[in-house]
């Protein structure tokens, strides 16, 4: 396999503080309502114990991007490192992109009338430092992986509820939480 960066979220670890989201939005200065990478509660239906268990999602910089194959105008281009960059230049706003994506990456912004999302903030890793996000989280709960040198144990690439679109190959991959053990004396 060619390299191909990609996020882990591990749920276990995750405290739903919002520290990547914050650090991405800090980083990027995105306008009001635009938002790259979210946290989510998951909800009772998936995971019963309330208030346990996030998901800290933004683009999964798939094998074969949605977003790449509709653009009329080439402003998505994929690296040598599996990094889905958007080059917002070249956007014309006509929102495919938007449409086709199943995991509502790209996102509309309102004051430069185009799309935007996150592009693994590859100018950072061009300069050997990791993305804002995986940087910023205090418990280690992002991180930055390579899925061709990445020995998969207990990682899923579909969580209950995430859509399950192979023909895209999403390439996030999550630690599902576990169900807290009770303690007896």
């Amino acid at each position: 396999m060619k390299k191909q960066y990609a996020f882990l979220v591990d749920t276990e670890r995750c405290i739903g503080c919002f520290t990547c989201a914050m650090a991405c939005r800090n980083y990027y200065h995105q306008v009001e309502g635009v938002v790259w990478r979210q946290v989510h509660p998951l909800s009772e239906e998936i995971y019963p114990h309330r208030e346990r268990a996030f998901l800290s999602l933004s683009c999964n910089h798939c094998e074969n991007p949605a977003c790449l194959n509709v653009c009329p105008v080439e402003a998505y281009t994929k690296r040598e490192d599996g990094v889905v960059v958007h080059h917002q230049e070249k956007c014309i706003g006509c929102g495919n992109c938007i449409r086709s994506c199943p995991y509502g990456a790209p996102k509309y912004n309102p004051v430069e009338k185009r799309a935007e999302k996150c592009s693994l903030c590859h100018e950072r890793l061009d300069a050997g430092l990791k993305p804002a996000c995986v940087q910023a989280c205090p418990v280690e709960a992002l991180q930055l992986i390579d899925l061709a040198d990445f020995e998969e144990t207990n990682e899923v690439q579909y969580p209950a509820g995430y859509p399950r679109m192979e023909s895209l190959n999403p390439s996030t991959r999550f630690v599902l939480p576990q169900t807290p053990k009770m303690v007896r004396r």
